[in-house]
């Protein structure tokens, strides 16, 4: 035991841990007041928190907040600093005297579960059900004698964010520090197997059964709700339902705009050609900078649609259900339901898509994600996919509501995240066939409305990383493939079109033998290399090649007229896997800590745009296309 008396002018370390989002944070609040320090833990750039605190009965207290987590497996490095405070790893913290387990009182099932594993550190535990009185305002019933005989552990009630709430906490905490805390036991953790995980999610299922009981009735809307979106079959439908219906919108809505500012293009490159005389000069600006520059904005109205529907679902708490959805037909595949939130992230962008693939604990199932997080469409696939569906598909209806367009630019997206699941399938299947999947532990928040001023400014921030890109990436690279296009000036007495003799005709002729099985010609092969710097450079690099400057319209009836539809699928094809963006390769490079994974990339991203563009391109010639 520990003697109260011996701690009088030494405070009790007392450490706060808990799941997100269960009201830890409030609690360190209440107990410290305006005690605290706010820093970082020594070499990394996780926030530290501590306070001071006395009992009502005078004990001295260090109040440490440690960072949420579910288990001490860590799994990002606010995790792994929880981890290495709880086992003792950290001098910057010291020895912790008492861990107070936080948990939901209104959802108790993380916070037991991870009560449980906390007591193989060694390390005396109170067990804390925060908010209690919005749970017993639910109707929830916690026997608290019971819920502590069945756990073998001290348990105390607390409402942090009222005054008088936390009477009983701070009772609890006096009787046990006055008849002295147990002594420290034997360090025997050792991080949870899966299996592990499941068995200690069911000990804490029976827990709830034994200690808790709840209303049957009246259930809540979200309750409501959920019955019908989590339901395995309706469920399914009703995401992929959603998922077809934004992308309708995304052609049938923002057709409109994207003409209007087609023609805002079209206005600037007549008023620009009037005004300069015909040269260097004006071919720069006309046929370089605006038809460059103009061809990838005009995308513009498509994007803001996408994320518009991303953002509303993601306010309205499906985002999270969706996770859940994805979490059982992603196991088939071999990826942790985890592996759900980086993949959509990739919709936006691959860059931060891998980034947050630090949210996976195992370094495989890491790997394996930050690999196949490329395929996924990405927002620069967006102006290639409607530039060439524009061209090569008719725009007519094929149902009510229903648009050929639409569903073929659903039919992409789709190949994308099919592609991405059967290379994880087959790295799985090759590499870790035996092995069993760690369980998603992922919270579901109540569904609310969403905040349309949190939705705008979502939108504004992705309107405005979208224009700086086309202002400076693709200004650039139009700029550079002008020049490529431009120079040297055909000979005297040329009966070819100038670009003939370019240097970017040369490269185009050089890359033609390599890409000409796959149904390339020599100009798309001039586009794919800016590209490289960005997906939708390549739009910039088509218009300034065949010198349209008309916008999508025109430089999609353009394209239809020089090439075969078996093409125009081919590239579709190509842009579905191929890896056309540095920056995506230079995060890989840095996220897996090794070239080689960069490399590996690279060879398999590539071959599988040879092999199935060449397969597209020959079974469409087939077909006659």
């Amino acid at each position: 035991m520990l003697e109260p008396q011996a701690r009088a002018d030494s405070p009790l370390r007392v450490a706060l841990i808990g799941a997100p989002n269960c009201g830890k944070t409030s609690l360190f609040n209440a107990l410290t007041g305006a005690n605290q320090r706010v820093g970082n833990y020594s070499g990394v750039t996780v926030e530290r928190k501590i306070g001071q605190a006395v009992t009502p009965a005078g004990v001295p207290l260090t109040v440490v907040d440690l960072p949420g987590t579910y288990s001490l497996r860590a799994r990002s490095p606010d995790e792994v600093v929880t981890r290495d405070v709880i086992l003792g790893r950290r001098k910057d913290v010291g020895q912790i005297d008492l861990l107070m387990v936080v948990a939901d009182a209104t959802h108790l099932r993380p916070g037991l579960r991870l009560a449980q594993e906390l007591r193989a550190c060694g390390i005396p535990i109170l067990v804390v059900l925060n908010m209690i009185d919005i749970a017993r305002h639910r109707g929830i019933e916690i026997d608290l004698e019971v819920l502590e005989r069945s756990l073998g552990l001290p348990v105390a009630a607390s409402t942090a964010v009222r005054r008088g709430g936390m009477d009983a906490l701070w009772g609890r905490l006096d009787g046990l520090i006055g008849q002295g805390l147990p002594a420290r036991g034997a360090m025997t953790w050792e991080a949870p197997s899966a299996a592990q995980l499941r068995a200690a999610l069911r000990q804490a299922d029976q827990l709830i059964a034994h200690a808790v009981h709840k209303p049957v009735a009246p259930r809540s809307l979200t309750e409501k709700v959920d019955a019908v979106v989590l339901n395995p079959f309706a469920g399914p439908m009703i995401l992929l339902v959603l998922m077809f219906a934004m992308f309708q919108a995304v052609f049938a809505g923002a057709a409109p705009l994207m003409e209007a500012i087609g023609a805002m293009i079209d206005w600037l490159s007549g008023a620009v050609s009037a005004l300069l005389p015909e040269g260097l000069l004006r071919g720069l600006i006309v046929d370089g900078a605006i038809a460059g520059v103009g061809s990838v904005v005009v995308f513009l109205p498509q994007i803001v649609i996408l994320f518009g529907f991303i953002l509303i679902l993601e306010d309205l708490g499906y985002m999270a259900r969706a996770a859940f959805l994805m979490d059982r037909i992603m196991g088939h595949a071999g990826l942790h339901g985890r592996a759900f939130i980086p993949l959509l992230s990739s919709f936006a962008c691959a860059v931060p898509g891998i980034m947050s693939a630090r949210v996976i604990d195992d370094r495989r199932d890491r790997l394996t994600t930050i690999l196949i997080a490329p395929l996924m469409t990405c927002s620069a696939r967006i102006p290639v996919y409607t530039l060439l569906i524009g061209a090569f598909v008719p725009a007519r209806s094929i149902g009510p509501g229903i648009g050929l367009q639409g569903l073929v630019m659903f039919g992409l997206f789709a190949a994308g995240v099919i592609s991405a699941l059967l290379v994880a399938f087959v790295s799985r299947m090759l590499l870790r066939r035996n092995e069993i999947a760690a369980p998603l532990m992922l919270d579901l928040p109540d569904y609310k409305i969403p905040q349309m001023r949190g939705v705008l400014l979502g939108l504004w921030q992705r309107a405005r990383a979208f224009l700086r890109r086309a202002g400076t990436i693709i200004f650039y690279a139009s700029v550079v493939v002008w020049v490529l296009s431009t120079f040297p000036f055909p000979p005297e007495g040329a009966t070819e079109p100038a670009i003939n003799y370019s240097f970017a005709a040369m490269i185009g002729h050089l890359l033609e033998p390599i890409l000409s099985p796959i149904g390339f010609s020599w100009q798309i092969c001039v586009a794919l290399v800016p590209g490289m710097a960005a997906r939708e450079v390549a739009v910039a690099g088509l218009s300034t090649v065949y010198a349209v400057s008309g916008g999508e319209t025109a430089l999609g009836a353009e394209l239809a007229a020089n090439w075969s539809l078996a093409t125009g699928v081919s590239l579709l094809v190509w842009y579905i896997f191929a890896p056309q963006c540095l920056s995506t390769l230079a995060v890989i490079r840095r996220e897996t800590g090794q070239a080689r994974w960069m490399w590996v990339s690279v060879v398999y991203m590539f071959g599988l745009a040879y092999i199935c563009s060449f397969i597209a391109y020959h079974v469409m010639r087939a077909l006659g296309g």
